[in-house]
């Protein structure tokens, strides 16, 4: 019943398609080509299934993965989520539709993941022994995400993977392994989503895991609680604040440290290795310069750093490598009563697959939860900065609240790596030139992200290459 129904639609979903929060806008204007297709249901509405890819001109392929509702008619309050009419086939003239406006679809997806999965299509592989749970109320999640997920009734979360891939997949991998760890500091996993549908056999679709309704995000949190610090008139910064936190989620990272080394193993990286990687660290920089030309001017200091990080493993400085969280900051991070979770094993999602999944020093996941203090404090300040007119605006306001912002970076990045060590984890401390390296690469990153994305936060990133730079010899 799939045959076909792809194909008339792929003109009307090309302009919805770039104006998703999870679209690569590198792919604007690609040609869409239908993969798989998959209709769910035996009655309206009906879950339309999906795999295209955008082709570029240059050859590069990307594939989207999408969730289509199917009704003859469209009631006014899914109005808003239309795509279009289907103009031909066995549902002519039915109403196309973002199927996750519609709780009644998000149902319909729950049970055919719980079901036995012996019909071509979506399936759950079920990866341990906990039982998934079925006639939950969904609620799809907000906010600035890569994938698309969906929490039913405070008890599991639905992830979407937007731009699948074939497997193994990180975070399907490392999930796993700390639900067989019993990881105390991450979401256990029910399973992982795939599809017999031809043209979509092989790929990872998303994966169902523990959901955490009283945990509270920990990106929110900083930024409310630095832009708390800046406010007041005394000369001095607030005390207390977030650096418990903070000190807290570093005992945290560790511990989920300790579990995939645990689970994955660790080896001592060569010399060779080290040289090899910093190659890489230099060869994204001159990359990412030609895409970000305000990267350019700091390409030899930062080239610098990168090289200091080569030598000084050279000189017999121990490194050691595992598998890794892979984009860690603190949006990655989940407040709950009972202490901090670590969510999304991802990695970072601009990054091949083959690279994300290569074991890493833990210092990758510390220089990302640093740059994230960064962020945090300079996102605080640009809202107070561009908040109510009515407020103080004088020049030494301005610089009062610019110097509590970097302080408070400076107190909850130091009380992170000390909650880090004090979990009996090697301390970052005793590694400067590496931690400086991988902050270094993780800023560059930052900056293509940014102007690729976000353009109007593009000077955060850059703030810290100009910081690092100058800490180069």
């Amino acid at each position: 019943m799939s045959d076909g129904i792809l194909e008339p639609l792929l003109p009307a979903l090309a302009p919805w398609l770039e104006g998703r929060r999870w679209f690569d806008a590198r792919y604007g204007g690609a040609q869409l080509e239908a993969r798989a297709a998959t209709v769910l249901g035996t009655e309206p509405p009906l879950l339309l299934h999906a795999v295209v890819s955008a082709r570029r001109e240059d050859g590069s392929v990307l594939d989207y993965q999408l969730l289509l509702g199917l009704r003859p008619d469209l009631p006014t309050r899914l109005a808003p989520a239309a795509v279009a009419t289907l103009p031909t086939g066995p549902f002519q003239g039915w109403q196309v539709y973002d199927a996750l406006a519609d709780g009644a679809l998000l149902g319909l997806l729950l049970r055919t993941l719980a079901g036995p999965g012996t019909d071509p299509g979506l399936r759950l592989e079920r990866t341990g022994r906990y039982p998934l749970p079925v006639g939950l109320v969904p609620h799809p999640l907000s906010g600035e995400m890569s994938n698309t997920a969906v929490a039913y009734g405070g008890r599991i979360l639905l992830k979407i993977f937007r731009r699948p891939e074939p497997g193994p997949h990180t975070e399907v991998e490392a999930l796993h392994a700390l639900t067989r760890q019993e990881c105390a500091r991450t979401p256990h996993l029910y399973g992982a989503l795939h599809s017999d549908a031809p043209g979509a056999e092989g790929l990872v679709l998303g994966l169902i895991e523990e959901f955490l309704p009283d945990a509270r995000d920990g990106w929110e949190e900083a930024v409310r609680q630095a832009g708390e610090c800046m406010d007041g008139a005394g000369r001095t910064a607030p005390a207390g604040g977030f650096t418990a936190h903070a000190h807290g989620l570093g005992r945290a990272v560790a511990d989920v440290h300790g579990a995939l080394g645990k689970a994955f193993g660790r080896n001592r990286l060569t010399a060779q290795d080290v040289a090899e990687e910093a190659a890489r660290m230099n060869m994204r920089l001159k990359e990412a310069a030609e895409e970000v030309p305000a990267l350019a001017r700091y390409t030899t200091r930062l080239g610098a750093l990168f090289d200091d990080y080569a030598r000084v493993a050279g000189r017999g400085s121990p490194v050691f490598a595992q598998r890794t969280h892979g984009d860690l900051h603190l949006g990655q991070a989940l407040r709950a009563a009972d202490g901090w979770r670590i969510v999304d094993f991802e990695g970072e999602p601009a990054r091949p697959a083959a690279e994300r999944a290569r074991p890493q020093p833990v210092l990758r996941d510390i220089a990302g939860m640093l740059r994230s203090f960064d962020y945090a404090a300079r996102t605080g300040l640009a809202a107070r900065e561009s908040g109510d007119p009515g407020q103080d605006g004088s020049p030494a306001r301005r610089l009062r609240r610019r110097r509590r912002a970097h302080a408070w970076a400076v107190r909850n990045r130091r009380a992170f790596i000390e909650g880090y060590a004090s979990a009996g984890r090697e301390d970052p401390r005793c590694q400067p030139v590496a931690l400086r390296a991988f902050e270094a690469d993780k800023a560059v990153y930052e900056a293509v992200y940014e102007s690729r994305l976000r353009p109007d936060r593009l000077r955060i990133p850059l703030a810290a290459v100009h910081r690092l730079a100058n800490t180069a010899r």
